[in-house]
């Protein structure tokens, strides 16, 4: 029978991950490019969120105390990171139109935002750092990483199944995706920084 606490970690970083809520995205930020370039895109951002997770599980809390960093600040700053993200997605054409680009020539979304901070954001960052503290021990420690790998193969199921879905909503469906989604992640980003200065204990 599976350990109540790994159904919990399940549970905790598939809600603070959301897969399903980043296929969506996927689709707009890899807009215009080719499927296989697209691919790649997808598994060097979960590969990067992989890396980032697991050592931050081994030593984030020791990392962000060394530097002073507290997790609330931590949180802003991702905030201020994705609405900046979100600006770009929602005046994607008119930048286009003014540097006379395409997005597939030079935009890499893997790294910023999808790796960091969508999917290894504040929250996931955090969680692997309070679910890794939970218990004492290595083998602890590996159970958390298979459930956080389990959590982001799913990312990748869902980022294949995006491209099917972007070519059945055509050009037009994409562009009204890309406002739309764009439009939530400047309200995602907000709440990143509302929650990071809730958590600041300045408005208390």
């Amino acid at each position: 029978m599976l350990d109540p606490v790994y159904l919990a970690a399940f549970v905790t970083l598939f809600v603070v991950i959301d897969p399903i809520g980043l296929a969506p995205l996927f689709i707009a930020l890899t807009a215009g490019m080719t499927p296989a370039r697209a691919r790649r895109i997808g598994w060097r951002a979960v590969g990067i969120a992989l890396v980032l997770m697991v050592l931050f599980g081994l030593w984030g809390a020791q990392l962000l105390a060394g530097i002073g960093i507290s997790l609330p600040a931590f949180r802003i700053a991702g905030g201020i990171l994705l609405f900046l993200t979100a600006l770009d997605m929602l005046f994607e054409r008119r930048t286009q139109r003014r540097e006379g680009r395409t997005p597939d020539e030079d935009h890499d979304p893997s790294v910023f935002p999808l790796a960091t901070p969508l999917l290894a954001g504040p929250g996931a960052l955090a969680s692997m750092i309070l679910l890794v503290e939970q218990r004492p021990g290595w083998a602890h420690w590996a159970a958390v990483n298979l459930v956080m790998l389990a959590v982001l193969a799913l990312v990748l199921v869902l980022f294949a199944l995006s491209r099917p879905l972007a070519r059945a909503l055509g050009r037009t469906g994409t562009m009204v995706v890309t406002r739309l989604f764009g439009m939530l992640l400047a309200a995602l980003s907000v709440q990143f920084i509302v929650d990071g200065l809730a958590g600041t204990g300045l408005f208390r």
